[in-house]
């Protein structure tokens, strides 16, 4: 049996002052070294869902919450933060708004320090977190030498050197152009498969969700709409469209060659998935 780190249990948020509830009634369960996809357009909930982890939301936001968050054991709204300061790591989509020192080594030295953290143990943290995102040449660089995609896998390192269990990132990619992004899921799946490490990740780049995640979440006005495997809500394409999910482009062409009476027999979103399909059906073809 799967152990449980992070549990939603009917949970409702109502922001101050807003119109309409951000989330209603949302149930889930994931599982330690689980990858999970956030996905759905914009206002869906997926910030807030996010920030319910590690107790963001409600308790620097205020607001109204119904029903409980409960990460790693602790219930978000009245555990304190530094209970999980060093239990849940959190990457933003602007990466600057995380870094505030002269150095790289500073800025992933920065939260162990906070924490009291021993010395010896900060400086082989900054070396297993730099290591590990590919900044060491970088060490002694200022942030603001960096480009968009170091930037934010500095961002991700500052985390790491905090040791969290669970890795929650809200639109990290979402500046960066498709190597930035490419390397920043790389990291993502290499701290998944070696470190053990839970991760959360809000975006909504299809293409990459596609090969890395072992669970996609669709939101749609604060409300779970699915949470299944990427292949299956990936060939869903109603529900693509009704919530403004774009799918891999491997599985628009798939579509594209079934409406024309070109059926391949599989339902790919990976690029392999697509050459394996289509090699399938033109040696059928070629056998009639």
């Amino acid at each position: 049996m799967q152990d449980t780190v992070i549990q939603f249990d009917n949970v409702s948020y109502h922001y101050p002052r807003a119109k309409k509830w951000a989330l209603t009634k949302i149930s889930v369960e994931i599982h330690k070294g689980e990858f999970i996809a956030v996905m759905g357009e914009n206002g869906a909930g997926k910030t807030t869902f996010c920030q319910c982890i590690n107790g963001t939301v409600p308790n620097y936001h205020e607001g109204v919450m119904k029903g409980a968050v409960k990460t790693l054991g602790y219930d978000t709204q009245t555990c304190s933060f530094t209970d999980l300061a060093d239990k849940i790591g959190m990457v933003l989509d602007d990466p600057e708004a995380q870094l505030f020192t002269t150095s790289v080594r500073n800025e992933v030295a920065f939260g162990a320090e906070n924490l009291c953290v021993p010395k010896d143990e900060i400086l082989r943290r900054i070396d297993w977190a730099l290591g590990i995102v590919g900044l060491q040449e970088y060490i002694d660089q200022p942030p603001t030498a960096l480009s968009g995609g170091q930037k934010q896998r500095l961002a991700i390192a500052t985390n790491l050197a905090m040791t969290p269990s669970i890795l929650v990132l809200d639109e990290p990619t979402s500046q960066l152009d498709p190597v930035g992004t490419r390397d920043g899921f790389e990291v993502i799946r290499e701290l998944r498969e070696k470190e053990d490490m839970t991760i959360v990740l809000a975006t909504h780049k299809s293409e990459e969700i596609a090969e890395f995640a072992d669970k996609v979440l669709v939101l749609k006005e604060g409300r779970v709409v699915a949470f299944d495997e990427p292949h299956v809500i990936f060939n869903n394409a109603e529900l693509m469209r009704s919530c403004s999910i774009r799918p891999p482009q491997v599985s628009e062409l798939a579509v594209y060659l079934r409406e024309r009476g070109q059926e391949i027999g599989a339902k790919p979103i990976l690029m392999q998935d697509a050459f394996d399909a289509v090699t399938g059906w033109y040696r059928g073809e070629a056998k009639k």
